[in-house]
């Protein structure tokens, strides 16, 4: 049975490495909540591309619940696309570790609240996005976001979650910190290929925080029932009132 590779000893470096191939994608990332939870690895490794099997932290593997805000979309060298080149994303994620030791994202799914780019990152890159309905509220330390899928006739009747933490101000930066955020690429499976896309962006800017709500079905959804459930181990924030940062994306690479 599959166990996934022991990543307690790893050290994972808070800086990403260069891109080795041009870049291709350019966006902004902010207001970003992580939770997360520890699943056994051999829940996770049918779900991955062929080739990558799950990548371990303290024994666990670990499933997340993302929302943040994405803005300032665009093909490169290109400005940032109208009207559309902002929009909210949640996304439900693992992680995955491949035969040349590349560790990055495995998505399970992703809600984003513009159609446009919903098709152009499953037909550019394969990426389960889903078209939802989104909002987010942020009030100083406390903010939340609420989603809800919708169906092919527009209607905001699918899977949903609500998610509402409070942020700490203190700076976080640990080991389990670094293994969930410091991740530069995401492996996916397109057109019947495993493939890699490398990314490049300033280390996430962390602070520790607590739970206030929960309501989700995204986590069920995307293959993990009942997780949701369970008190997360671990929920961390980007930081109230900071701006975000650039994150550059090459094009992918079979593998």
């Amino acid at each position: 049975m599959p166990r996934g590779r022991e990543n307690q000893r790893v050290t994972f470096e808070r800086d990403a490495p260069p891109l080795a191939r041009r870049a291709a994608i350019a966006q902004r990332w902010s207001d970003a909540v992580f939770v997360h939870w520890r699943v056994e690895p051999d829940a996770v490794a049918p779900l991955l591309p062929r080739g990558v099997e799950p990548d371990v932290f303290d024994g666990s593997a670990w499933v997340g619940l993302v929302p943040f805000v994405l803005s300032e979309f665009r093909f490169l060298p290109l400005p940032p696309v109208p009207f559309v080149g902002t929009f909210r994303e949640i996304n439900v994620r693992t992680y995955g570790v491949d035969a040349a030791g590349r560790r990055g994202v495995v998505f399970r799914t992703l809600e984003a609240e513009h159609v446009a780019p919903v098709l152009a990152a499953r037909a550019i890159f394969g990426l389960p996005y889903r078209w939802a309905r989104i909002g987010m509220r942020d009030t100083g330390p406390l903010i939340e976001y609420r989603s809800r899928r919708r169906r092919a006739d527009g209607r905001a009747t699918g899977p949903g979650t609500r998610i509402a933490v409070e942020r700490d101000t203190e700076p976080v930066d640990t080991a389990l910190s670094r293994f969930l955020t410091a991740r530069w690429g995401f492996h996916e499976t397109h057109l019947g290929q495993t493939i890699w896309a490398a990314n490049e962006h300033a280390p996430w800017p962390l602070v520790d925080a607590r739970l206030r709500a929960l309501d989700d079905d995204l986590v069920s959804d995307a293959g993990f029932p009942g997780l949701a459930a369970r008190t997360p181990d671990s929920v961390l924030a980007t930081p109230a009132q900071h701006p975000g940062f650039h994150t550059r994306f090459s094009r992918a690479v079979r593998i």
